[in-house]
């Protein structure tokens, strides 16, 4: 159901209190207005500088005063809808708190309703139970497609009065330019598509196919600004991955799965992988390279920040999160080291803040019907809510041990190809792989350069008895926390996930 239709059916439900969290206030005022035009109801806007300003008979009326904006509801004549602009700020207040109560009893039997916008969901618990929350959603593709294509038309018409002039300077947008466009400004909101359009209008005159990179940045910018995802720029190929082949395989035969013709086919949008396993085996990785080799955007979450010191908003940042990711889809949403964030979701400690968010997520997950891929990286398993493991949360769960030696080979080359392209046959990558048993990718790296440094400061290319050497003064973490590896292989081994690499991990002594 789009959000109009649920907004139409809301009110003559005589739902009384209802909240809209966005920032969008002008998208929403409107269609607000094409609901209650619909239904023949009046309309009455409130802010806290200027009162009521959408009647001549009332304006001005409740200026700076947020009670007597809510007394007026009881004077005007049924079938009004009253639309309250950041009231949110004001809903501690005793007064105000049991007012609304008032109201919302009074208006279950009539054809009135109170309307909240605000720019987050801050709603006391004293008034959770009096208030609906509609969730308004960012512009989808076709909303930003007909902005872009108003704009482009108006502009453009205004540089070239006629259609062979346009065409003939070349300032008439293609098809696929606007379609690019589009694509680009998914998960914006239409102010911010406005503001970036004006931008490139203001520096070429005209709309241009270029344009795109203006508006990635702003993306860039905007999820910046929500400090809860991060915009993550990915080149990592799959073959900067050492071994996991059985991994590998399955996301190369994944790789055209988000196309309308596997939609034609019949295929389901894949739902999400779970990399369990040790740290630094290369689980961030294949994140990274599943964004890379697919063609879509890696959005990075930090769980940490969804949390915060305000009851509810955890639960905002956490609709916030799910509603922006939706929007940029197709998309990669990466979420590392989801066992440290989700470890306390037994409800203890937090007022069951860390369970509700939980909950939030796991919801979104089972329900969403947008194609939003989630790799979650996990090192330790048990500290895992089992609901997150139950099949059908992701497509797959795979465990990442330590490379073998035939993969530490794969994982050496892989290395020193970035390093010393040049001279990479003077290494004796065979002798390496040996020398180097339970090291994990990471340390491997570390072990290289840490032989750079050695070579470095002597004036001379480092060999592979530097690297031999920097090897020997590294202690794995295979030794350092063998009861938790073990702990990790043994789950693996009894079925319940499937293997990234295809030979079998070497034996812990």
């Amino acid at each position: 159901m789009n959000f109009e239709r649920e907004l139409n059916l809301t009110l003559r439900a005589r739902y009384p209190l209802i909240y809209i969290p966005s920032a969008e206030e002008e998208r929403v005022e409107l269609v607000i207005s094409n609901v209650a035009k619909s239904l023949g109801r009046n309309v009455y806007i409130w802010d806290f500088v200027d009162g009521y300003q959408s009647n001549p008979t009332d304006t001005g009326t409740g200026k700076r005063n947020p009670l007597q904006a809510l007394e007026l509801v009881d004077k005007v004549a049924k079938g009004a809808i009253f639309v309250l602009r950041d009231f949110d700020r004001f809903l501690d207040d005793v007064a105000i708190a049991r007012k609304l109560k008032n109201l919302a009893r009074k208006l279950k039997g009539e054809s009135q309703n109170i309307i909240v916008i605000a720019s987050q969901i801050n709603i006391p618990d004293s008034l959770s139970e009096f208030f609906t929350i509609l969730e308004f959603p960012l512009p989808n593709a076709e909303d930003l497609k007909t902005e872009v294509e108003q704009i482009a038309r108006s502009v453009n018409n205004t540089v070239n009065n006629t259609a062979n002039n346009l065409a003939a300077n070349g300032t008439q947008l293609s098809t696929q330019a606007i379609n690019d466009l589009v694509r680009a400004g998914q998960g914006l909101s239409l102010e911010r598509i406005r503001r970036v359009l004006a931008k490139a209008i203001a520096e070429n005159g005209y709309l241009r196919s270029e344009d795109v990179e203006l508006i990635l940045e702003e993306k860039r910018q905007s999820i910046r600004q929500t400090k809860i995802l991060e915009f993550y720029p990915s080149t990592t190929e799959i073959s900067d991955i050492g071994g996991l082949d059985n991994l590998k395989e399955w996301l190369l035969r994944r790789g055209g799965a988000f196309s309308d013709r596997a939609r034609k086919y019949g295929l389901p949008h894949p739902r999400g992988l779970l990399l369990a396993g040790i740290q630094g085996t290369g689980k961030s990785l294949t994140a990274k390279a599943i964004s890379h080799h697919w063609h879509l955007p890696l959005l990075r979450l930090d769980v940490g920040r969804l949390f915060a010191g305000l009851v509810g908003e955890s639960e905002s940042r956490t609709r916030q999160m799910t509603q922006l990711a939706e929007a940029l889809s197709p998309c990669v949403l990466w979420i590392d080291e989801i066992d440290k964030a989700f470890a306390g979701a037994d409800g203890r400690g937090d007022s069951g803040t860390t369970n509700r968010v939980f909950g939030t997520f796991l919801t979104w997950m089972a329900e969403k019907t947008t194609p939003v891929f989630i790799v979650a990286t996990a090192n330790n398993i048990r500290a895992l809510p089992a609901e997150l493991l139950r099949k059908g949360r992701f497509d797959e769960v795979f465990f990442v041990g330590l490379p073998n030696q035939e993969e530490r080979s794969q994982i050496f080359e892989v290395h020193l190809q970035k390093y010393r392209p040049h001279n990479l046959r003077s290494y004796d990558i065979a002798r390496l792989a040996y020398e180097t048993p339970d090291f994990s990718g990471a340390e491997i790296e570390q072990s290289i350069i840490e032989a750079m440094h050695i070579g470095f400061s002597q004036n001379r290319d480092f060999t592979t008895d530097d690297i031999l050497e920097a090897a020997s003064q590294i202690v794995p973490l295979a030794q350092t926390a063998q009861q938790e590896i073990n702990l990790l292989q043994e789950w693996a081994a009894s079925g319940k996930a499937r293997l990234a690499s295809r030979q079998k991990w070497e034996s812990l002594p």
